[in-house]
């Protein structure tokens, strides 16, 4: 439990909590093909500290519920809605994201950057379908290999941290086979990656060490993180965060 708490730690001042960029969401926004003339009902599911949620809430006429299973990351995303005048357009809500208390058919939008992954891209986007309006939008983004063959240290790295890894192909099939129209797809670029997620961490490094009396544990999560950014590094080229924009279809 220790542990998590430093994971909290290390990631609740941040503005992101994975690799993600405000150009790359709003380019995901422009491939869904909202009609921004109405207002929309969005759920971000996974929302962390609501750098999607907060892009989401200045762009559109909609309402948000921000997910997240953390209230650490929630307090800190109604602080900065509150700041940026969107408090009357995003709620936040505590809970598991296999587990949500939402109507079927009840969203437009169901938004996930970085964070389907803690159930899994399957069982996410089934789970989640029933929520989707028909028509509605599914936006996530996943970790993807980006070649068909890498070397076999990244292979085993994230094969161990996420078995169901894959290519985008295999993930287009989930959403075709499972009530979902693919429309769009994308890589994340490195700049997502490295200035964006990689780096603010980096630069927290110090005070979240000094923060957390130098410890053991806090030096063990700097070590995996590290070790984490110079695979990236080595092998950006083999993986990246697809974007994976589909509508819900309707089946008969």
């Amino acid at each position: 439990m220790e542990d998590y708490q430093l994971l909290i730690d290390l990631h609740k001042n941040a503005y992101r909590q994975g690799p993600g960029g405000d150009t790359e969401s709003k380019k995901a926004l422009d491939l869904g093909m909202l009609d921004k003339s109405q207002p929309l009902k969005i759920a971000d599911i996974g929302c962390g500290t609501g750098a999607s949620a907060l892009l989401l809430g200045n762009l559109l006429d909609a309402q948000i519920t921000a997910v997240d299973f953390l209230q650490d990351f929630l307090d800190i995303l109604n602080t900065r809605a509150k700041n940026s005048g969107l408090a009357e357009k995003i709620s936040t809500l505590c809970c598991s994201m296999e587990n949500l208390p939402f109507e079927d058919e009840e969203y437009d939008v169901i938004w996930s950057e970085g964070a389907i992954y803690n159930m899994g891209f399957e069982k996410g986007v089934i789970d989640w379908n029933r929520y989707l309006k028909v028509g509605g939008l599914l936006v996530v983004s996943e970790i993807t290999w980006i070649s068909n063959s890498r070397p076999l240290e990244i292979q085993q790295y994230w094969e161990k941290e996420y078995p169901e890894i894959d290519v985008s192909s295999s993930k287009i099939k989930i959403l075709e086979k499972n009530g979902y129209s693919p429309i769009g797809y994308f890589v994340l670029p490195e700049h997502c990656w490295l200035d964006n997620y990689y780096q603010p961490m980096q630069n927290n490094f110090q005070d979240f060490l000094l923060r957390n009396g130098n410890s053991e544990d806090a030096r063990a999560i700097v070590e995996a993180e590290n070790e984490e950014i110079e695979l990236y590094k080595k092998y950006k080229n083999y993986y990246s965060y697809g974007v994976y924009i589909a509508k819900k279809l309707h089946l008969p």
